[in-house]
């Protein structure tokens, strides 16, 4: 059933590859823990112990909170066409923010979406595969087009604001370690 493995090898890169979408989860010392979906195209493999996904605004910044905190991340995918699976990439990550001296670079891997507000920059220290033989089987329709519309609406200086007003602390009162010019 569950394997485990400290990195990612080839088989499990593919896999990650065709995957439509993601979990992050995050928890601080204390206070809530935090689940969230992710899609688009914002995820990549770095190397064999390194991924990095973008993040784009949303309506908190619950991750960043965490990390800034304690630097825990886990990532899972599952299958949710072809073959059961379930993946987890446990690591210790840090936000990298738009202005920070490693935005361009980590930034350059992903395609130009509006509203993207950092990048979690992650070293994965262990892998693990297990069934998912109760996953449903879901048929992927396409991405949403909301979030980017929104954005684009938004334009540049009405994502900072939101940033400012939205973004800055987490549900907990913890700062998110985002910088606003």
């Amino acid at each position: 059933m569950a394997k485990q493995y400290t990195e990612i090898n080839e088989q499990i890169k593919t896999f990650i590859k065709k995957q439509k979408m993601f979990f992050v989860g995050t928890a601080g010392c204390e206070g809530r823990v935090n689940v969230s979906p992710k899609g688009m195209d914002t995820f990549r493999v770095l190397g064999r112990n390194r991924i990095a996904w973008l993040d784009l605004t949303g309506s908190g910044n619950e991750s960043a909170a965490h990390v800034l905190e304690n630097g825990r991340m886990t990532i899972m995918f599952c299958a949710f066409q072809g073959e059961p699976n379930i993946l987890r990439l446990y690591g210790k990550a840090h936000a990298v923010h738009v202005g920070d001296s490693h935005w361009d670079d980590l930034v350059s891997h992903f395609p130009n979406i509006p509203g993207a507000r950092q990048v979690f920059d992650m070293q994965v220290d262990m892998v693990q595969t297990s069934c998912g033989y109760a996953v449903p089987l879901y048929g992927y329709i396409g991405d949403r087009d909301k979030l980017t519309e929104w954005a684009k609406k938004k334009g540049e200086e009405g994502i900072r604001q939101y940033w400012l007003d939205n973004n800055m602390v987490s549900i907990d009162g913890k700062k998110t370690g985002m910088k606003v010019e």
